[in-house]
């Protein structure tokens, strides 16, 4: 049996960490990777074959990914474990961190029955290079096709948060610069002051983040809490039925080189998202489903992947980090910006590997 260096781990490990959360499939580069390096990586890092460390040294990569996201959402996911228990015990569903815990869920369970059945089969067949190189091309044309066909409702969806923000953030700009009026009070006397205070008292709702006086990470964070706070508001609006559909596109995730991330993102705004929900809608699902797949497939851990120990976690460690990194930039990213960069870089890449793989 191969065995896999601690390059080969470092380098696969951080590739993964980072291309699990942007939509350009981190199955397609498990499998391209080192069939493009060549060599002992081809040998050493064969995901389709049997008894393989490197299988085992992915599972231990996609629970480290799990961990980084954990990380990120930790707040989010106790609000959501809380309102899944509370759901539980008043046996009813009445708030949005209780209603989003069942549109997780119901939205994990076709892909969740899907890989537990077709896993194997997939991972064989479709774990070739040149088969991920092609669907890596489809699967940058899915994320164009999600930017160029998006329906009227998720364009109008941003729209109205782009909206609601500007109006916001004016709001709270008017509160903090309004002063009283010339001659309503001595300069100085307890009237003045009083009128002072309440011209930049802090509005209530969304302006709040912005008329704060705040800085540093801490704050920074505070407020993608709130934003994220404010969208699980937003995709609580939508069905239980909407969840399964968007949830049942992660099942193209299976095949290498289409991106789980990608493909459920590109199912909310044909759905009626906003990028920016869709885009927290994949990350918040991707987690379960992620560290699930980890932990089933975690007897080929200690089955296959004896004598790599030491790779497998440093590999590992660097998967959570990139994650992590990964994750805090996306969730900012795509507020404001489109899929369209990365379709570009999948049909780019898919190609030239095609070429590359053919032709050598």
């Amino acid at each position: 049996m191969t065995h896999m260096t601690y390059l080969e781990a470092v380098v696969v490990g951080f590739v993964q960490g980072i291309t699990e959360l942007f939509p350009v499939s981190s199955l397609g580069h498990n499998v391209l990777i080192p069939a493009l390096v060549g060599g002992s990586w081809a040998s050493d890092l064969n995901v389709a074959a049997a008894e393989s460390p490197y299988l085992a040294f992915i599972v231990g990569l996609h629970v480290a990914t799990a961990i980084g996201l954990i990380c990120y959402f930790w707040r989010d996911w106790l609000r959501i474990i809380a309102g899944f228990l509370t759901s539980i015990r008043d046996r009813d569903i009445t708030t949005a961190d209780q209603k989003l815990a069942w549109m997780l869920i119901i939205a994990t369970i076709p892909v969740g029955i899907a890989g537990v059945l077709l896993e194997h089969e997939f991972r064989v067949f479709f774990g070739k290079p040149v088969r991920a190189a092609i669907f890596l091309v489809i699967n940058g044309l899915i994320l164009y096709a999600g930017e160029r066909f998006r329906t009227r409702r998720s364009r109008q969806a941003d729209a109205e948060i782009e909206q609601q923000r500007a109006t916001a953030a004016a709001r709270a700009a008017g509160a903090v610069t309004e002063r009283p009026r010339v001659g309503s009070a001595a300069a100085g006397s307890p009237a003045a002051v009083g009128a002072d205070t309440a011209a930049v008292a802090i509005p209530a709702g969304t302006g709040a983040r912005h008329a704060a006086p705040r800085s540093g990470s801490a704050a920074a964070r505070q407020d993608d809490v709130q934003l994220g706070i404010e969208a699980d508001h937003r995709l609580t609006q939508r069905t239980f039925l909407d969840a399964l559909l968007i949830g049942t596109a992660q099942i193209l995730a299976l095949l290498a080189g289409i991106s789980r991330d990608g493909v459920t993102m590109v199912a909310g705004m044909f759905g009626g998202l906003s990028r920016e929900d869709a885009a927290r809608f994949a990350f918040l699902l991707a987690t379960p489903v992620i560290f699930a797949a980890g932990v089933l497939k975690a007897p080929d851990l200690i089955t296959y992947g004896k004598g790599d120990y030491g790779p497998i976690v440093v590999g590992s460690i660097l998967s959570g980090i990139g994650a992590y990194l990964s994750v805090r930039f996306l969730v900012k990213y795509f507020r404001t910006r489109t899929l369209t960069p990365f379709a570009i870089y999948c049909v780019v890449v898919g190609l030239g590997s095609i070429l590359y793989l053919q032709l050598r």
